[in-house]
């Protein structure tokens, strides 16, 4: 049976690796805001996405109440894609990089290091509100989906 001494050393370990793991990768603010008012939107949630791949990584991010996020995501992780919801998540938000293509719900590929070095603000295709974003900020335009949008699957 462990001793008292060796457990403590045990749990000392672990907080240890966890402090050491949670110190990694860098950590990205992302605002969401209106296409048209430019107005910070507080979604349902968010879907992000790395690398090119289909699969939504939310364990890395964490919603706060105004339409602000933060995503911490690991230092290997070369480009993010985002994409939000409403109405409990039952529908999509069009990203206003995408508003005017043919393929409204196409998926478009921001690169990290440019959002760490300089900020990345989207294309806005919904309006003229404009922002400067400063290093580590993803600032994403976004407008709610209308008749004549093509349905998503």
């Amino acid at each position: 049976m462990p001793t008292v001494r060796t457990l403590a050393r045990l749990a000392w370990v672990m907080a240890i690796c966890v402090s050491l793991h949670a110190q990694t990768g860098k950590t990205i603010s992302i605002q969401l805001r209106d296409g048209r008012s430019g107005k910070l939107i507080a979604p349902s949630n968010f879907l992000l996405r790395v690398d090119r791949h289909d699969t939504v990584r939310n364990e890395w991010l964490k919603m706060n109440d105004d339409g602000t996020a933060a995503v911490t995501i690991p230092d290997d992780i070369k480009e993010i894609s985002l994409q939000a919801t409403y109405d409990s998540g039952m529908e999509y938000y069009v990203n206003c990089d995408a508003a005017k293509l043919g393929n409204q719900d196409r998926v478009i590929w921001y690169p990290v290091d440019m959002i760490m070095k300089t900020g990345v603000v989207t294309p806005n295709e919904c309006g003229k509100p404009g922002y400067a974003a400063h290093p580590g900020e993803f600032v994403v335009f976004v407008r709610k989906r209308n008749v004549l949008d093509h349905p998503h699957d």
